[in-house]
């Protein structure tokens, strides 16, 4: 079984953050979100990841996640010249994936639940598809599954009046015949070949199509609430795993838990937390702040009062609320 995860999208809702960085090598915990993808495949013992790009991210790519020798792994990076859809993402990879059957991910999605199920869908199952699925408040927003016992029966893309609330969470497993679906469909209204559309015409063909609904955290890190949000319950996870380490240069600080701290970090006279993630080189002094998200080499003094919720880099600010205390 080989991996597959799709990085080529623009991520235009985390301007001005992404326009520099490709939004899936952004930090949740001060780790890009793509490494919680691969961390993901290397527990089914995947060790062939494809990663689709766009080309002119190659270089970043290479500089951050090389071609896996960090995981013992073999990463090969894959074009999407334009911006067509999921299913014209995986279309890029078909001689990559050969016959192969293969996880595919969304590279800018957060899911903590484990993928062993659908890969034993399509392995020793011997079903076709297999798909993520997890209950939303707003099902209008996403792809939306329609069920019948442990089947899917049929898929719609943001449903005036959904059939149900379990949205498609960017984690499957499909085997190769993925690809006679792909080559079949037509673009959407919209002018995009999508993943849903494929999958509804394995199902109208006879293809086995399953699901395994996850009740743990998962987020589609597409805007800025819900990067914040994502780390928020990452730094609780990792408060609970005993992962979080905070003995670091702090000179007259209050920190308030759970917060992260990379170690080349230096602080003065603040008060941390709780929901703080600072990353490398950050210099802080007479800072007072929670629920934020400090970004490499940032230098902030003397902010005078609180920041609340906010995304802070070097010359780049998100800030939802100064002064508060909205926990």
């Amino acid at each position: 079984m080989k991996g597959l995860i799709l990085c080529a999208g623009k991520g235009t809702r985390l301007y001005p953050f992404s326009e520099a960085t490709p939004k899936v090598l952004l930090p949740v915990a001060n780790k890009p979100i793509l490494y919680y993808c691969i961390e993901q495949l290397i527990k089914l013992q995947i060790r062939e990841i494809g990663i689709v790009i766009r080309p002119e991210h190659l270089a970043l790519f290479m500089k951050e996640i090389g071609t896996g020798e960090q995981w013992n792994l073999d990463i090969t990076y894959i074009h999407q010249l334009q911006p067509l859809g999921i299913s014209n993402a995986v279309l890029q990879a078909e001689s990559f994936i050969l016959d192969e059957p293969f996880i595919l991910l969304l590279g800018d999605n957060l899911i903590t639940e484990s993928l062993e199920p659908l890969a034993q869908a399509i392995l020793y199952d011997h079903h076709e598809v297999a798909i993520m699925l997890g209950n939303v408040a707003n099902p209008q927003d996403f792809g939306i599954a329609e069920i019948a016992g442990n089947r899917i029966v049929g898929l719609e893309e943001k449903p005036v009046s959904p059939k149900s609330n379990l949205a498609v969470l960017g984690a499957y497993a499909f085997s190769a015949d993925i690809f006679k679906a792909i080559h079949a469909i037509r673009p959407s209204p919209r002018g995009e070949y999508e993943i849903t559309d494929a999958i509804s015409w394995m199902i109208d063909h006879g293809y086995s199509a399953v699901f395994h609904k996850t009740e743990q955290n998962y987020s589609d890190v597409g805007t800025m609430e819900r990067w914040l949000e994502a780390n928020h319950w990452m730094l609780d996870q990792m408060d609970i795993d005993g992962l979080l380490n905070n003995r670091k240069r702090l000179d007259e600080c209050i920190i308030i838990p759970p917060v992260l701290i990379d170690p080349t970090a230096l602080l003065r006279n603040c008060i941390i937390g709780p929901y703080v993630t600072i990353g490398p080189q950050v210099k802080l002094d007479g800072c007072h702040m929670e629920n934020c998200i400090l970004l490499e080499g940032l230098e902030l003094f003397d902010t005078g009062t609180a920041l609340s919720h906010a995304i802070l880099g070097p010359q780049l600010m998100y800030v939802l609320t100064y002064g508060g205390t909205n926990k």
